[in-house]
């Protein structure tokens, strides 16, 4: 087996959202950057788990950093350049080329992937950010707290290479380098002994993690599409978690702020005015017609011709997998469970497909299309599976439940950091887990994120780059999404290259006021938000 070295000043690995954003303000910065990813596309949660952005109401004009903003814009720039828009479309400041309920940029996933290489190229040809994937990593050295080397292998060659650097940013989806580098990390329910949170219970439950989902995109076209009968469709159309009021697979699903049972409308091609949506979860969850909820092509914002179906992306309730924890797993049980998950999935489609009833008292639509060429995969099954929660560092700063809640801030909003390096928001929200919970859903204040969440307390030259940092299982609900997590790596890499500059260390920074300023105004510089503005309240 061949093995390569290589060394770079910042070691970014993790591809998703704040693994990029790391590696661009590492390079800005001046910082030599490796950026791996496991997978054939870069931009994670966004683009290879195919799930649609999870944002806050105010997103088109504030509350996320200008880099992010510049993705979003240029996602929209990207289908006014590439794809027949109607007028009234690409006349739209605020494009939502899906029509979908649950963001304001409902997308399909392989534009995201072509703005991020349009804003890495520059880097890229000037040899400043080097991309190695697909590759994953499989064993570090760590002498006295600091990182020396990560191995990584080829997942399709076996090949491997040995990466130095002196800053190292986990951006993995699951923190795949905590363990591997020796670093403190948590999983899972921390007690409410240690906490505090009103949410949390009596004992630590490590093994207690959020499900996990494969998502997958559909069409509804003429003919009969109906996949093979999945292996596992028995199981999975009998399984009937207590608190569900039914089969998992069906239209039925607890409503995660409430608990009451719903029974969801599933209606391809409505022909709605997709001109009118106005995705505002604050107001209208949006989640009444699954086909709309997180549609990623709507057909009538295009020349006719252009599609012959809506795009919808599946990532609803009924694809959740919560029987095992797929993470402090062997790596082959791992897999396993989740070819599991896959099958969910496939089962899900297979009952929409065959049993599922039709708002005119029919069942099935066999018209119901996977669209392979959509997810980048020969199955049909987004590239990744999408990780709500992962492994989190023991922070120098843990954020906790009373430091978001609505219920605890009231009209005080949340908590303010005097390190504070972004902001972001969403009600905490977290999906059932493998500990047999139902959904936790708590009201949350805009929030700031401490730089203290990203540092650990005892490696001195590993950072956290993304839902990996130091919050607990209940705050993972509302720090886990798209811009947060772009943010949280955008100052990673800012970060580590200051500390570069300076010969200063994370913790160093963290422990001086004046070098904590100066870190921000670098921020500040970049176009990061480190605070909301007045009258922006919660929901």
């Amino acid at each position: 087996m061949s093995v390569q070295e290589a060394h770079t000043q910042v070691l970014v690995v993790g591809g998703g959202l704040g693994g990029v954003a790391a590696a661009l303000a590492a390079a800005r910065h001046g910082a030599s950057v490796i950026l791996t990813e496991e997978f054939d596309w870069l931009g994670g949660q966004l683009t290879s788990q195919a799930v649609p952005p999870d944002e806050h109401p105010w997103i088109e004009d504030f509350g996320c950093t200008a880099s992010y903003r510049q993705l979003r814009d240029g996602i929209r720039d990207y289908y006014r350049r590439n794809y027949p828009l109607t007028e009234a479309a690409a006349a739209k400041r605020d494009l939502n080329p899906g029509a979908g309920w649950v963001s304001k940029l409902c997308t399909e996933p392989r534009v995201g992937v072509a703005v991020i290489d349009e804003m890495l190229a520059p880097f890229r040809s000037g040899g400043r950010i080097r991309v190695l994937q697909p590759v994953r990593p499989i064993d570090a050295t760590t002498e006295d707290g600091t990182v020396r080397a990560v191995v990584l292998e080829d997942v399709r060659s076996g090949e491997r290479t040995t990466v130095t650097a002196d800053y190292v940013i986990d951006a993995t989806e699951t923190g795949d380098l905590l363990p591997l580098t020796g670093t403190d990390y948590v999983t899972g329910f921390e007690s409410a002994a240690e906490t505090g949170e009103p949410s949390a219970p009596p004992e630590a439950q490590p093994d207690n993690i959020q499900a996990v989902s494969v998502c997958f995109a559909v069409e509804h076209v003429e003919g009969d599409h109906t996949i093979d009968r999945p292996e596992q469709y028995d199981y999975w159309r009998g399984v009937a978690p207590d608190f569900w009021g039914g089969n998992l697979v069906s239209w039925k699903a607890p409503h995660p702020r409430t608990l009451e049972i719903v029974e969801r409308v599933f209606e391809p091609n409505p022909g709605d005015d997709a001109l009118a949506v106005v995705a505002d979860q604050s107001l209208n969850p949006g989640d009444g017609n699954l086909w709309t909820f997180r549609r990623i092509a709507a057909r009538d914002l295009f020349e006719p011709g252009t599609y012959a179906s809506d795009i919808t992306l599946v990532n609803w309730p009924s694809i959740d997998y919560f029987d095992e924890k797929v993470i402090d797993v062997p790596h082959d049980v791992a897999a396993a469970r989740l070819h599991d998950a896959k099958q969910l999935s496939l089962s899900m489609l297979y009952w929409m497909q065959t049993e599922a009833p039709r708002p005119d008292g029919g069942t099935g639509w066999p018209g119901l299309r996977l669209r392979p060429d959509v997810m980048g995969t020969a199955d049909g099954l987004a590239m990744a599976p999408y990780h709500r929660e992962g492994r989190r560092i023991r922070a120098l700063e843990t954020i906790r439940e009373q430091d978001v809640s609505l219920a605890a801030n009231g009209e005080n909003g949340a908590r303010r950091y005097t390190d504070s390096v972004g902001v972001g928001m969403y009600r905490i929200d977290l999906h059932p887990s493998t500990g047999g919970d139902n959904y936790i859903d708590v009201g949350a204040e805009p929030f700031e994120i401490p730089l203290g969440a990203l540092i650990p307390r005892s490696t001195s030259n590993l950072l956290a780059g993304c839902k990996n940092i130091g919050t607990t299982h209940i705050t993972n609900g509302c720090y886990r999404l798209h811009p947060v997590e772009w943010n949280v790596g955008e100052v990673a890499g800012v970060l580590a290259a200051e500390c570069l500059r300076t010969g200063t260390t994370p913790h160093q920074v963290h422990a001086d006021p004046t070098l904590v300023a100066d870190l921000q105004s670098a921020l500040v510089a970049d176009g990061v938000e480190l605070h909301w503005p007045d009258g922006v309240y919660g929901y």
